[in-house]
């Protein structure tokens, strides 16, 4: 007999520990190599674990779990055979008699059962179930009359009886059942992030407010031809992402950190954007996002969210990054103070985009409105710095084709 014994390989830099999240696998099944066996959250992202080989498998951890990286959590038997696909066709006809058999003597041990179950449960007698919630609730089953066979008193029936009739002071109308799920580990480490953040840093929040005819006007004219030619459509994205990057240039220490006594500047523009997937929001990052096109930026990001969306993004992807874009807007949201994503010192939030009327020269004019907000660490970010930043990205934003696009449109998106 070979036996392999599979240990939790490490997701990444600085992590000891993983939570099994689930088994995608049974305990003795076949499974074939590199096939995944198991989910397993980390504090930065959930991962599969694949087989190392093909064989029996014997699972050495239950879900929930939290289990050490390099811990043995399954065993595979490699010697042991591929089970055959049974082939029902050709054994039918021999098993029928058996069938026939089996069909005659059911009946007369489901009938001995009947015969002997009555005598158990006398009239008002509630199920083990039904007597535990009538118990909770202090109703007694005398009061309770019984739907079940001969008279029992079910579940359902000490539910109705534990409900305060209607109009009482205590009547609520409706089902009062809890459900208690444990938090995932990535969920647990961005709650304690997130409370840490709001401990340790001096987070203040500036707003304003960005006009996006301008940006309307170019992705009606050319998001058919940009989609065609590049494969990915033309969102507001890219142009929020090259207004940050110019406005990150423009005040560097926006684009820092605090590192205990010093604060780091970053002579490159990692931006990470926030993507909401099936285990909670995971912010996958843009390397060097200055020096990408529109072009660039969408590809990438539609890389990347593909990647959240389906389990596949890895620790590094979304490792590193020193400015944050998040875009409550998809979800409705008019105005927000997004909470900054450390051990960076800011955070932009785009919210919805709505008509309303605005003053243009003079005259009262129908424009398409976006409040945006900057979240920032205080301790390094001065107000002038911040302010200006934020006014920065307005200014993009407004007008995008002389400040983000160098007067060609075309050129700027290679159409």
């Amino acid at each position: 007999m070979s036996i392999l014994e599979m240990k939790v390989p490490s997701p990444g830099e600085s992590i000891t520990e993983v939570e099994i999240a689930s088994w995608l696998v049974k305990d003795g099944d076949f499974v074939e190599k590199d096939q995944p066996i198991a989910e397993v959250d980390s504090d930065k992202a959930t991962l599969e674990l694949p087989a190392e080989q093909s064989g029996i498998i014997t699972l050495k951890a239950e879900e929930g779990d939290v289990v050490q990286v390099g811990q043995v959590v399954c065993l595979i038997d490699m010697s042991a055979d591929k089970p055959e696909e049974s082939s029902a066709p050709k054994t039918e006809n021999a098993e029928a008699p058996k069938a026939e058999e089996k069909v005659v003597e059911k009946p007369a041990i489901i009938q001995e059962q009947k015969a002997e179950k009555p005598a158990s449960y006398a009239t008002g007698t509630p199920s083990p179930a039904a007597k535990k919630i009538l118990d909770e609730k202090g109703v007694d089953a005398a009061q309770v009359s019984g739907s079940g066979r001969d008279g029992r008193i079910t579940k359902q029936d000490a539910e109705t009886a534990a409900v305060p009739a209607m109009g009482s002071a205590s009547s609520t109308g409706g089902s009062r059942a809890i459900s208690k799920t444990k938090l995932s580990m990535l969920r647990r480490k961005l709650a304690a992030r997130l409370v840490s953040v709001k401990n340790e840093t001096a987070m203040l929040t500036t707003f304003n407010e960005v006009d996006m005819s301008e940006i309307f006007r170019i992705r009606k004219q050319y998001k058919d031809e940009f989609a065609q030619k590049h494969g990915v459509g033309l969102g507001f994205m890219s142009f929020f992402t090259k207004a940050v990057t110019r406005a990150l240039q423009m005040y560097p220490d926006v684009n820092a950190s605090i590192d205990g006594d010093f604060k780091n500047n970053y002579e490159f523009c990692d931006i990470s954007i926030a993507v909401s997937g099936p285990k909670g929001l995971m912010v996958p990052i843009l390397r060097n996002a200055e020096n990408m096109t529109f072009r660039g930026v969408e590809a990438n990001i539609k890389s990347l969210a593909d990647k959240v969306r389906e389990g596949n993004i890895s620790v590094d992807e979304m490792t590193g990054g020193t400015f944050t874009i998040t875009n409550g807007g998809v979800f409705g949201s008019m105005l927000s103070t997004p909470i900054i994503n450390p051990p960076q010192s800011a955070i932009l939030g785009m919210h919805n985009i709505i008509q309303r009327p605005v003053a243009v020269d003079g005259q009262v004019v129908i424009r398409p409105m976006m409040y945006v907000a900057l979240s920032y660490d205080h301790r390094i970010i001065d107000g002038r710095e911040s302010v200006g930043f934020l006014v920065a990205v307005k200014e993009a934003i407004d007008n995008p084709v002389e400040i983000l696009m160098g007067g060609d449109e075309r050129k700027a998106l290679e159409l």
